[in-house]
């Protein structure tokens, strides 16, 4: 078995991983980087690839996908190993004090320090309980919106109140045939924009509005839907044609092996120095939202800070006798 010799090992190749691997590279660190799904991107590529993200600096509006693509060509000049379609399950100290990861395929990973920038850590979609639901997943019901593309003409419902549910709402009524929103309620947890947005279509007659109604019941053959069963709190029943159901009821979310490394934990979040972004067992970082301190945003943004941060600490840890001084990058340029 090959054991992989690196600076610094990376945990999560989503968009804070990626830019952690530039912020390395600029201090003189390499990287190899493990993640559990078979692409880089983390949830910006799994969950919405083709939504706009709309606070990431000098881009009014960037697709996640195309946020993905840019983070990989920066963190590019660096020459990281990527590790993927594989769970991190193993995590141990040397005796050296390096640090030796594993995961499901059997690759293991020497560091002298490690960044976990596994985002929520492990995640899946929240199921509905509907019967011989599994018959139709993956044909024509969807958890997650890969290509807005295939659902042109389609008669699709939407079951749910968040974000996701009102976002995707918006953005399919442009293109497919016939959008229904199936909502226990009538309010949404929505920003107030895109509730604004979702009720003006359904006024204009491009979005129907089936409130208040949970999901019932599946009705097709062949793993094709044919209709949806919708029923309200008192047992009112009524069929909504569909082609496609898009049930986004949240992700269910588990720290995995992470949980077990006798880190601090808060509310399954790794708590940090929000100095340095180190956590309680020192040589183990953590960034991105799965790293909590008082005052924490939830933000891609932070996320960015954190990985410069947490070079600049590991840094002195791996090359203590090197003297790093800060440069503006405009000065200090990249490899070529």
């Amino acid at each position: 078995m090959t054991v992989h010799q690196t600076d610094v090992a990376v945990i999560g190749a989503g968009p804070v991983g990626l830019f952690a691997i530039f912020e390395l590279g600029m201090v003189g660190l390499r990287c190899h980087v493990m993640d559990a799904l078979s692409a880089i991107g983390g949830q910006c590529v799994a969950l919405y690839p083709e939504k706009p993200i709309y606070d990431i600096p000098g881009y009014p509006s960037i697709d996640a996908q195309q946020l993905i693509d840019r983070l990989a060509a920066q963190a590019a000049p660096f020459v990281p190993v990527y590790h993927l379609g594989a769970a991190v399950t193993g995590l141990e100290e040397l005796p050296d004090g390096r640090w030796r990861l594993s995961n499901t395929d059997g690759v293991q990973v020497e560091a002298g320090a490690v960044i976990i920038a596994a985002g929520v850590g492990a995640f899946g979609p929240n199921r509905p309980p509907l019967a011989g639901l599994a018959d139709y997943e993956d044909n024509s019901i969807f958890y997650l919106v890969d290509r807005r593309e295939a659902f042109r003409g389609k008669r699709v419902v939407i079951a749910g109140g968040g974000d996701s549910a009102v976002d995707w709402a918006i953005s399919l009524a442009e293109i497919a045939r016939s959008v229904a929103v199936v909502h226990r309620r009538d309010k949404f947890r929505a920003a107030p924009e895109s509730e604004r947005r979702l009720r003006a279509l359904a006024a204009e007659g491009r979005i129907e509005m089936v409130v208040p109604y949970q999901l019932a019941g599946l009705e097709g053959a062949d793993g094709q839907l044919s209709a949806v069963i919708v029923q309200t709190l008192k047992g009112e029943r009524r069929s909504v044609p569909a082609d496609v159901l898009l049930p986004f009821f949240g992700l269910s979310m588990d720290l995995g092996p992470i949980a077990e490394w006798g880190l601090a934990l808060e509310q399954k979040h790794i708590a940090v120095d929000p100095a340095s972004c180190v956590t309680s067992r020192p040589g183990l970082f953590a960034i991105g939202d799965i790293a909590t301190y008082p005052g924490k945003l939830k933000l891609i943004l932070t996320g960015f800070s954190e990985a410069a941060m947490a070079a600049h600490a590991i840094h002195p840890l791996l090359r203590p006798d090197e003297v790093l001084r800060f440069e503006y990058s405009t000065t200090k340029g990249v490899p070529g």
